[in-house]
């Protein structure tokens, strides 16, 4: 019997790409990566499935430049939300479930604990919102959705904070960093996991486990201490680092405003998936250790 084929969407991405390399495990993995398939087309998206055919999409197309969607957020909304709406219609139409991966920047971040599912949205960036709305629009548009929200994903692949601070060493003798603003960092390739794991979950038992879901690696911290750990593993590996000087999020430059508090609570779904959640730090040395090999 073939196995299901699954049409991934944002292939190119960082967690796309993870996904994409983990061959499948048990599934056809039909990847789509931006110059493939423009998911603010809609018609390209119902003829992309009509010509692949998959028993469920996984949307990991969006706009992910926080900082940047503040100049334009027209393109933010195009991807985030009209191209989830896209998606979604396609497989109302088509009789599928769609996997939508969101984000902590949907939250305000003044809860003092872990966000839960269930939690108002309150976003307060052009990004944060153009995702809450993506998410409304694949509610609206199809019943059969599972929403995964993620936290401050990372990679071997792409744009990410990892990448940002190891580009630093040999750059800047110090750097300020924020040690106000608590979240969960996340593997890209623990995510794509995770996502596996819910793709097979939903074709086994179709019809049922919808709604929204919390995803990130074990653990908690700031972007200080997030940096500090990946400074960290880049001295474990002979490279000098740039002294760290935390700071309030106030006193840095960014365009997009940031929720202080966004660790999520994840218990619903290792309940209903079984899903893996490895402690961060031991998820982030690999990949400290493959950007630094491309060096």
């Amino acid at each position: 019997m073939a196995a299901p084929r699954v049409l991934v969407t944002g292939a190119g991405g960082q967690v796309g790409r993870d996904l994409m390399a983990l061959g499948g495990a048990g599934l056809e993995l039909a990847g789509f990566d931006r110059a493939a398939l423009d998911v603010t087309d809609s018609a390209a998206v119902d003829a992309a499935l009509d010509r692949a055919r998959p028993w469920l999409i996984v949307n990991l197309a969006a706009y992910t430049a926080v900082d940047k969607a503040e100049d334009e957020p027209d393109a933010a909304f195009a991807v985030n939300r009209d191209g989830a709406g896209n998606l979604a219609r396609a497989c109302g139409r088509c009789g599928i479930p769609m996997i939508h991966v969101s984000t902590d920047y949907v939250f305000d971040g003044t809860k003092p604990g872990a966000w839960r599912e269930d939690d108002p949205v309150a976003p307060l960036s052009v990004y944060g919102r153009s995702k809450a709305e993506g998410e409304a629009a694949v509610r609206a548009a199809l019943s059969g959705h599972v929403i995964l929200r993620a936290s401050w994903v990372f990679g071997a692949h792409g744009r990410n904070f990892v990448r940002t601070m190891l580009g630093r060493i040999g750059k800047n003798a110090e750097l300020s960093v924020a040690d106000d603003q608590r979240g969960c960092p996340t593997a890209a390739a623990d995510l794509a996991c995770a996502i596996v794991a819910i793709a097979h979950k939903l074709l086994a038992e179709p019809g049922r486990h919808a709604g929204i879901y919390h995803y990130c690696n074990e653990g908690e911290t700031t972007w200080y201490g997030f940096a500090e750990a990946i400074f960290a593993r880049a001295r474990e590996r002979g490279l000098a680092s740039p002294r760290l000087i935390p700071i309030k999020a106030a006193e840095y430059a960014a365009k997009a405003r940031r929720p202080a508090n966004s660790v999520l609570d994840c218990a619903r779904t290792v309940a209903r998936f079984a899903v893996a959640r490895p402690p961060w730090r031991e998820s982030l040395r690999p990949v400290v250790d493959a950007i630094l090999a491309d060096r």
